[in-house]
């Protein structure tokens, strides 16, 4: 090889380790279980958007669990749509793909062997951010407190992981098999909210570090696709998790009080954005709002 093919080719090596090592890191999980085809069209649209992915989620549907906790078992049955037989261990991974994973366990307990085991792992860090949905439903006001989706991003904020948890009104729980069934109402939405979490985790993973208060998540639930058949559609808009007429919130959009998630979600092609505290999962203060306000103004629009 000659001087200038062997620096060349050097070059390349060193432009692609860099890329790889700067690559952002995302363990992702949810509550509807590990086969489902939202979450691994987020898997792939993820990492094809040049995130550094791996998937941990149960091993079965565990929705309305909130922050249910156990010592994974081995399975007793088959994992949901027959993707692992009885008798598998407790935690274990895809065939092809072994960035794909599953864990007899709530999604709590998937949450945490992805920060504590596979991050380590695959990453050789912590990860920079938890995504834990899209979920199969909203999960708005009084709901997150039973559900899984946010008590995964709960646990992993508490873990000091920012954190995200995503619910689509939209979709069905379905085989990601389906997903090749392109014109089905459920791949359209898994479509669809899938391109919504790329762009909101590439907006806020494009700030600086820390990227969320230490305990504090974000909960963003998607409207149905039923009248909103595109992802321009969609606005996202900043909003609280209860409805408080008393509370005194951040000032934007001409109003220090935020709309309520389950009343904004009804107004149309709306994302809504509530930041909530990790521990009550209830709404945080004006100045905390305010700080994630100024890291999300690129995305966020009014009602």
């Amino acid at each position: 090889m000659g001087c200038f093919s062997y620096l060349l080719a050097l070059s390349f090596r060193i432009i692609v380790t860099s890329r790889v090592a700067s690559s952002q890191k995302i363990l992702l999980t949810n509550d509807d279980g590990w086969a489902v085809a939202q979450i691994r069209a987020e898997y792939t649209a993820l990492t094809a958007a040049g995130f550094d992915v791996i998937l941990s989620a149960p091993a079965e549907n565990e929705s309305g669990t909130g922050s249910s906790t156990s010592t994974p078992t081995t399975l007793k049955s088959a994992c949901e749509f027959n993707t692992c037989a009885a008798g598998s261990p407790a935690e274990g991974a895809n065939s092809t793909d072994s960035r794909i994973n599953y864990v007899n366990g709530f999604p709590v307990d998937s949450v945490r062997y992805g920060i504590q085991t596979l991050a380590p792992k695959f990453f050789g860090s912590k990860p920079d951010l938890v995504v834990s949905g899209s979920n199969i439903g909203n999960n708005l006001g009084s709901t997150v407190l039973i559900s899984g989706t946010v008590g995964a991003a709960s646990e992993a904020a508490l873990e000091g992981i920012p954190s995200i948890a995503f619910s689509g009104s939209s979709g069905s729980q379905v085989s990601y098999t389906t997903l090749s069934q392109t014109t089905s109402s459920s791949t359209k939405a898994a479509n669809i909210y899938t391109t919504l979490v790329v762009k909101f985790t590439q907006t806020l993973l494009a700030n600086p570090t820390p990227l969320l208060p230490s305990g504090i998540s974000l909960n963003v639930n998607f409207a149905s696709i039923s009248n909103c058949a595109s992802v321009s559609d969609f606005k996202f808009v900043l909003t609280r998790i209860n409805a408080d007429k008393s509370a005194t919130d951040v000032t934007t959009c001409g109003t220090n009080h935020l709309t309520a998630e389950s009343t904004a979600i009804t107004k149309g092609c709306i994302a809504t954005v509530s930041v909530f505290d990790a521990s009550t999962k209830g709404d945080v203060d004006a100045a905390t709002q305010g700080a994630m306000l100024r890291k999300l103004t690129p995305i966020l629009t009014c009602l």
